[in-house]
């Protein structure tokens, strides 16, 4: 219990660290309705509290036998999730959203237990509704990439 209360005030103040860099900070233009800040303070508050509640809840974080084991096929499985990640950071700019979403969906879902079929669908689906979403709808403008020959 000491441990879990003193890993959660260590990073209560890194959050709180992280807000005070973030607070002052502005781009020479903003090509986002809500600007460049407004994303990162958001979820350093919403991390904030909740290293908030860990900090100050009655009783300690207790798990159940209906958790999957920390053994390991499951840290193979969150290292593959975090090398499809950084694949899709890499590949974000040049593939544009929509293919790179499509190359890590695919092979997320995979891990996760999807069959083919379905999961090329549905990320397939996914991928373009997201692009609609955020990029006609909501004015958050996301590289096309190699798709950018379809746009205009």
């Amino acid at each position: 219990m000491l441990l879990q209360r003193i890993f959660a005030a260590v990073m209560l103040l890194a959050c709180i660290g992280l807000a005070l860099m973030a607070w002052p900070y502005q781009a020479a233009f903003s090509y986002e309705p809500v600007g460049p800040r407004a994303f990162p303070l958001l979820l350093i508050g919403l991390m904030g509290l909740a290293l908030l509640y860990m900090l100050i809840r009655p009783q300690p974080t207790k798990h159940t036998d209906d958790e999957p084991a920390l053994d390991r096929p499951t840290l193979i499985k969150i290292g593959i999730c975090v090398a499809l990640l950084l694949v899709f950071a890499g590949t974000f700019e040049p593939l544009g959203f929509i293919l790179s979403s499509i190359l890590i969906g695919i092979p997320m879902a995979r891990l996760y237990g999807g069959r083919w079929l379905p999961s090329a669908v549905i990320i397939t689906l996914m991928s373009i509704g997201l692009y609609l979403l955020f990029d006609k709808t909501m004015d958050v403008p996301l590289p096309l990439g190699l798709l950018d020959v379809l746009e205009n």
